[in-house]
């Protein structure tokens, strides 16, 4: 939809195409979907990886969108190796291609597809301190100058958004306040948010904000290597999409 010129998307557009413009090119992107599950983490190693589009019911043209991105196979090893030093099970997949939680906003952040880009699934379990865990064994890589990205969603309940129903705005809020404190207070410890982000189903309305938590989990891995490089995290993207409250994050 962002790139379907859909209107409540278009703050949305906004916000992506003005952090290519904020931030500096990394040498590389690793991006995690919550559109990719495996039973182990599992990383995308193609040369040149293809588009995967994993949704149906939208117009032909959105399945002719393009995006020539080089991947990495070296950074995909890098990311493995780093992965089972610290005891993590992983694998590499050379077939998979970018579905379009990776380069939905990567075509909007970075339009000239000139900066290579690997993929990194989440664990099938969706166990939040798996995530966490995975995430600060990959931190180093963002001392090199690669950047991490984690695409979901901070509202993903698609029964009720856009039903223009009150109570939805007002238990997003509910969330949406605690996720903010929880990633972004200076006066809580690492640990402290750390137990928090594991046990986040205890949040106030969490499984109605996320029935089903794989659009929350990148934020885990995120967390993770933020967490490891002691980096501060701000609320970058504040907004009312589709009838909920919406957040994004960053760490620097």
């Amino acid at each position: 939809m962002p790139l379907m010129g859909e209107p409540n998307h278009l703050e949305l557009v906004d916000y992506l195409q003005s952090l290519g413009k904020e931030l500096e090119q990394p040498k590389a992107i690793l991006v995690i979907s919550a559109h990719w599950e495996e039973s182990q983490t599992t990383v995308t190693s193609a040369k040149q990886p293809q588009l995967f589009f994993d949704y149906y019911g939208f117009p032909e043209e959105t399945y002719q969108i393009s995006y020539p991105v080089p991947g990495s196979p070296t950074l995909a090893r890098q990311v493995i190796e780093y992965l089972v030093a610290a005891g993590i099970n992983a694998k590499e997949d050379m077939q998979r291609g970018l579905d379009h939680g990776c380069f939905v906003p990567l075509k909007l952040i970075y339009p000239e597809a000139n900066v290579p880009v690997v993929q990194l699934s989440l664990t099938r379990d969706l166990n939040p301190e798996t995530q966490i865990n995975v995430g600060e064994a990959i931190a180093e890589l963002a001392n090199q100058g690669i950047s991490i990205i984690g695409s979901g969603f901070s509202f993903h309940n698609l029964q009720v958004l856009m039903n223009r129903d009150k109570t939805v705005m007002q238990k997003s809020v509910h969330f949406d306040s605690w996720l903010n404190r929880h990633v972004t207070a200076p006066e809580l410890s690492w640990e402290e948010k750390e137990t928090a982000l594991i046990n986040w189903d205890k949040a106030p309305d969490a499984k109605f904000a996320h029935p089903r938590e794989e659009h929350l989990l990148p934020l885990h891995v995120c967390f993770g290597a933020a967490k490891k490089l002691n980096l501060s995290a701000e609320n970058n993207f504040n907004k009312t999409m589709l009838g909920a409250k919406i957040s994004g994050f960053i760490w620097r």
